[in-house]
């Protein structure tokens, strides 16, 4: 919501704009390498011992956690790139990311591309609107509704795969 304003309000031309992006996408790299250089000096075994002792707390089980270290290790790249486009995991994943020792420069460089993508939708969207007669307030409502629906869907997605997954691979023959 804070990108979709700012692209409102403090762009008054494109060059605004690009000094807009990258200052939030900068800002939002910094973030993730201090979770992930706090997730570095917690080490793979504290990480562990944690999720073990205080899991539960936040609905993370032991066999969950192993289970997305074992994908994260895999797909690394990937998933740090995914990751910037689901706000919550935006925050958490750097830590994991560190935690497991994973290479520092292509975490760093899928965040940085998924950080320059995330916030160079929300910023034109806002810049696109903001000589508009229309209600921003309720124009951005809609937006942020539209996003939240779609990592909704992707999450509940992610979470029943198993049910629809097997079904699709058994068609093709």
């Amino acid at each position: 919501m804070l990108l979709l304003f700012l692209g409102m309000i403090r762009a008054p031309d494109i060059a605004a704009l690009g000094v807009l992006l990258a200052a939030t996408t900068l800002g939002s790299m910094a973030g993730c390498l201090i979770w992930y250089a706090m997730g570095r000096r917690l080490g793979p075994k504290r990480a562990n011992a944690l999720v073990g002792r205080f899991g539960r707390y936040i609905f993370l089980r032991q066999a969950t956690y192993d289970g997305f270290a074992r994908a994260y290790r895999r797909n690394h790249v990937m998933a740090s790139l995914v990751a910037q486009f689901v706000p919550t995991v935006r925050n958490y994943l750097p830590i994991l990311a560190g935690a497991l020792r994973l290479p520092a420069l292509p975490f760093a460089l899928a965040t940085l591309l998924g950080a320059t993508l995330w916030n160079s939708g929300f910023l034109i969207a806002g810049y696109s609107m903001r000589d508009s007669s229309h209600d921003l307030l309720a124009v951005a409502f809609r937006i942020i509704t539209v996003v939240v629906l779609l990592e909704m869907t992707a999450w509940l997605a992610l979470r029943y795969r198993r049910l629809w997954w097997p079904r699709l691979g058994s068609g093709r023959g």
